[in-house]
């Protein structure tokens, strides 16, 4: 069977002051591990000697949270490294690698554990670390390893494989399957079964010494089971389970010890230390009352190592101890029942430390025990369970404790007295069940409050038919208190049993009885308020079950006719009510409105819509989104109805993302198309058009070159001295079309094709300086300082603009405005509503509508009554008031030449062409 096999370090490439590689050989909460040196080399690398040949099954790494290598490495040799013995050794045989998890989902706050399954043979296993991964934690790039863990079987035993070949052959004669399902998840006839208690996260919680005494329970239990002493396997069983905790707390004791000690507080670090040795001496007081551990052995020499090197089923197996004595089996079969587990509650209480809360959060990345999880509860790996400092309860966490657990077959004797408290509160049940039943459902032990619901499931089960129905009444009344409190209960196996109990009430002993509505409707008024708190538990396991039986619950055909569940779950959020109690609440309702429908189930359309538009506006996301599902299926039921809790379908209502997507969603049941696919649709159609008129001017370009080319053939020709004007020429050009024909004043070449002002400046130069200075129709983007149409200054600033990101569009207004004042001026509700491009343009300097079309452009920009916001323009009015008559270059009259230039045609000498308004130019 594989088991933990002790390793010492041999050699590592360094190691930074105080966490040299030697740290890796000691397995405990306190445990620093190996840290290599700061700005190391990579890669590095640490060498493990093995205190037998084995071979290795499983390796296991504790990673640092923020000092993690993105890569390491496995190779494993059977003799010294070839460094140690360069002409004799051989040389490692690699493995393979792990990758480790950069950790940022967790804020490398959390330590991973890795588990890694192998089938190697060797005494020396050597690992390499890679380069680190970086994070604002890790500022010296270095690498770290908490703790290894080796698991396998010693190579050199050749006699265990002939006894386990002897004994599958005895098993194949006498007709037994070791395979069996049955017996699937023990430890029985399973050569590769590897304990739990050898498992890395077992030590990593435990204290040291706690663990050696565990371990020597757990040889001394599988010992009984081999000699069939079943009732003293049980009773080690449950001790284990007990010690498994309390090495737990002294873990967490001495972590916090620690922690003290480094901030100087020695008070602290005092209390703390007497607190443990107070906790420890108890514990070893019963165990040596029990005769469950020699008292010399408890006591562990400070020198002895934390745990044994060598596994006691190697050959090289050396006792360190003496063996262990025989107790007798005629002990007592409640001494763990006793509380010798309680704590005693501090004087104060204690803050947890970082230390601890890094053991708090390993988190392993693969299960290291795929076969545990059919196995008893008690024999699993220990799970993640603390408890608060000062606690005095030892029951078993939320979640802890299974339903079908054996371990409260073993708790015997009577369970205390009621208090005075509990006596006042219980009086009815006591008269009805007795002082005895109710005292175990008020009992300290858990599994007496278990046990006790059990029995009054089986009493109630087991009433006679002609029962009187005042006691039949009262019987019931009495049940559902206790079962009441028992759903309050943090214990899972207890919960279970109450919710049991309950549903047999409901199902078969009013049925069975005859009793009327008004008893099933007390068993449901009485519970499921309860039931619902649950729900919000921080247990997952236990807010799953809270939930399911809520909801068939509510399909029994007793409790489906009286209506009971649907008017709870339809109340509304309480805003401080936790996440998980919203989050379940909204969950319960989609679920049963698809089981039980709107009609005579106590769900009406408009309870259904009230508590789902009131949970649009709950802080927590799952709740806001599983209300949307709700109203979506409710609008596939009853359309008209639904739209008559919602607001107005407008641009005011759709900027909430919530109310857009139900919107849309409603678009989708209807089978109309939604704003994304209209969106769609215009986008294509808009590139369409594009794409024919760039094909248009394509076209009048190439006509434009040829034009050119004539030109400078009649020009070349005109510059001959002393020579008249070749009629030819004058023919050929007066053969052309009058569409295509240049005037002798040479029109295209002074001509802005924007503002239509032509002037004998506007050479190539010139022009750009017009574009870029004077042009009526153009302006400069104030954020990426390049020459655009102002018709097309917001798509370009939404669009094209290099601070395009911090731009957003109002959807009131269709303007681009800077995303940080979009809130305020979309609230402010200021702005002039833009009207759609078919009726009116949209002017962005002035905020105004005007009559749409390319003309009304210009003569809103150019005009005497025009944009007043023109900065051009403005300057531009005020310079002719000041100059006199004749002296300006740009005159109110540019706008009427403007309209003799086509929209298509192109600039002649290289400057902004109107059609291809977006290809800007800066200076």
């Amino acid at each position: 069977m594989p088991h933990k096999i002790g390793f010492v370090v041999v050699s590592s490439s360094g190691h930074e002051d105080g966490f040299s590689a030697r740290e890796l050989m000691i397995h405990a909460p306190t445990v620093s591990g190996w840290r290599s040196p700061r700005f190391c080399q990579f890669p590095q690398e640490i060498v493990l000697q093995m205190v037998e040949r084995c071979r290795i099954r499983k390796l296991q790494l504790l990673a640092h949270q923020y000092m993690i290598s993105s890569k390491i490495e496995f190779y494993v040799s059977e003799s010294l490294p070839e460094y140690f013995v360069p002409y004799q050794a051989e040389r490692f045989r690699r493995l393979g690698y792990v990758s480790l998890c950069n950790n940022e989902k967790t804020g490398c706050k959390a330590r991973e554990l890795k588990s890694v399954y192998v089938d190697a043979v060797g005494q020396f296993l050597k690992l390499i670390f890679h380069q680190n991964h970086v994070n604002k934690y890790n500022i010296y790039n270095q690498v770290a390893l908490v703790a290894v863990n080796i698991i396998g079987d010693p190579a050199d035993f050749s006699d265990e494989s002939n006894i386990t070949s002897r004994e599958k052959l005895i098993d194949h004669y006498l007709g037994h399957n070791t395979e069996d399902p049955a017996l699937e998840g023990t430890y029985a006839g399973r050569s590769d079964y590897i304990s739990p208690l050898d498992d890395l996260a077992f030590d990593m919680y435990q204290d040291p010494e706690v663990a050696q005494i565990i371990r020597k329970l757990d040889e001394r239990k599988r010992e009984a089971v081999q000699k069939e002493r079943y009732d003293y396997a049980k009773k080690l069983k449950q001790a284990i389970a007990d010690l498994q905790k309390v090495g737990e707390r002294l873990g967490r004791y001495e972590v916090e010890k620690r922690c003290a000690v480094e901030k100087e507080d020695y008070d602290l670090a005092k209390e703390k230390k007497q607190q443990m040795e107070q906790y420890r001496a108890e514990v070893y007081e019963q165990l040596e009352l029990h005769s469950l551990l020699d008292a010399e052995l408890i006591r562990r020499p400070f020198g002895l190592p934390l745990q044994p090197l060598v596994h006691s089923g190697s050959p090289c197996h050396q006792k360190l101890v003496p063996s262990l004595p025989q107790p007798e089996e005629r002990v007592a079969e409640n001494w763990f029942a006793e509380p010798f587990l309680q704590e005693k509650p501090s004087s104060h209480s204690l803050t947890t430390s970082p230390q601890r809360s890094a053991v708090d959060h390993l988190l392993p990345a693969t299960n290291p025990h795929p076969e545990a999880e059919s196995l008893p509860y008690d024999e699993r790996p220990l799970p993640a369970f603390r408890k608060q400092p000062g606690e005095a309860s030892l029951e078993p966490g939320a979640g802890e404790v299974d339903a079908s657990t054996a371990g409260r077959g073993g708790v015997s004797g009577e369970p205390e007295p009621l208090t005075e408290k509990a006596l006042r509160e219980a009086s009815s049940a006591i008269d009805v069940l007795g002082e005895t039943l109710v005292a175990g459902a008020y009992s300290k032990t858990w599994s007496y409050r278990e046990d006790a619901l059990l029995a009054l499931y089986q009493k109630l089960m087991e009433m006679p038919v002609g029962t009187p129905k005042e006691d039949l009444k009262s019987t019931l009344r009495a049940s559902i208190f206790l079962i009441r409190r028992a759903i309050k209960d943090i214990v899972t196996s207890v919960f279970q049993a109450s919710l049991k109990l309950l549903k047999m009430i409901i199902t078969q002993y009013i049925p069975k009885h005859k009793l009327s509505k008004l008893e099933t409707a007390h068993c449901v008024d009485r519970t499921v308020p309860v039931l619902l708190s649950r729900t919000g538990d921080s247990s997952t396991r236990l807010r799953v079950i809270a939930a399911n039986f809520i909801q068939e619950m509510a399909l029994f055909k007793e409790v489906k006719s009286l209506q009971i569940i649907p008017s709870y779950l339809v109340q509304p959020l309480k805003g401080n009510a936790s996440i998980h109690l919203a989050m379940s609440q909204t969950g319960l309702l989609a679920r049963l409105l698809k089981d039980l429908g709107t009609g005579s189930s106590g769900f009406t359309v408009d309870n259904v819509m009230k508590f789902s538009v009131s949970a649009l506006e709950h802080r927590v996301y799952e709740v806001r989104e599983t209300a949307v599902r709700i109203i979506l299926d409710m609008y596939k039921q009853h359309q008209a109805f639904i739209l008559e809790y919602l607001p107005p379908d407008d641009n005011h209502t759709r900027k909430n993302v919530l109310y857009k997507t139900i919107f849309e969603g409603f678009a989708k049941i209807d089978g109309r198309p939604t704003d994304a696919e209209i969106r769609a649709q215009k986008k294509a159609a808009t590139e369409a058009a594009e794409k024919q008129k760039k094909e248009e001017i394509k076209a009048l370009q190439g006509q434009l070159a040829a034009l050119r080319e004539i030109q400078a053939e009649v020009q070349e020709k005109e510059s001959d001295a002393g020579k008249p004007r070749n009629p030819d020429t004058q023919g050929r050009k007066a053969a052309l079309p009058d569409a295509l024909a240049i005037p002798d004043d040479h029109y295209l070449d002074n001509l802005c094709i924007f503002c239509g002002e032509r002037s004998k400046s506007f050479t190539e130069e010139g022009l750009d300086l017009h574009y870029w200075k004077h042009c009526l129709m153009l302006t400069r983007c104030g954020h990426c300082k390049q020459v655009v149409e102002i018709s097309s200054l917001t798509e370009h600033l939404l669009t094209e603009c290099d601070k395009k990101e911090g731009f957003g569009k109002c959807y009131r207004c269709s303007e681009a405005i800077l995303k940080e004042e979009l809130p305020r001026h979309i609230k402010a509700k200021s702005c002039n509503p833009a009207k759609p491009e078919k009726l009116a343009n949209r002017c962005p300097l002035c905020h105004e509508n005007f009559t749409p079309g390319e003309e009304a452009w210009k003569a809103h920009l150019m005009g005497p009554a025009g944009c007043t916001s023109h900065l051009r323009r403005t300057h531009l009015l005020q310079k002719a008031l000041v100059l006199p008559p004749g002296k300006g270059s740009v005159t109110a009259k540019a706008g009427t030449s403007g309209s003799k230039v086509g929209s298509k045609i192109p600039t002649p000498k290289g400057g902004l062409s109107k059609s291809s308004s977006r290809t800007h130019t800066k200076p």
